[in-house]
């Protein structure tokens, strides 16, 4: 590795790049449990874990969303679903916000 200087704006980088992430592999009831506690409390489960250990957190507030990896070959079951072409997939994604929107209102509320 070279001894280059790192460039002023990449500065503040410097530390999350050393950082490195810890899996944990225990008992489905425990994750669940921080799982839980984690959401309650308005937090990503890596926050809950880092509070749980004394660890700072970062406080800037993160936008709260859902994801959902879709391939090729989901868009284009979709598609079908839907009605749509699998390239309209703006017009896709409204109507997955569509059905989620309705699964909560019919199975929570």
């Amino acid at each position: 590795m070279s001894n280059r200087k790192v460039p002023e704006k990449w500065q503040s980088n410097v530390k999350a790049m050393k950082a490195v992430q810890v899996a944990f592999d225990m008992d489905e009831q425990f994750q669940l449990a921080i799982r839980r506690e984690a959401l309650e409390a308005g937090l990503s489960p890596s926050d809950q874990i880092r509070t749980i250990l004394g660890l700072p957190t970062n406080k800037r507030p993160k936008r709260p969303r859902l994801t959902v990896s879709l391939s090729p070959d989901d868009y284009e079951v979709l598609a079908e679903k839907y009605g749509l072409d699998a390239d309209q997939q703006l017009e896709i994604k409204r109507k997955l916000m569509d059905d989620l929107i309705l699964h909560v209102k019919t199975n929570i509320e």
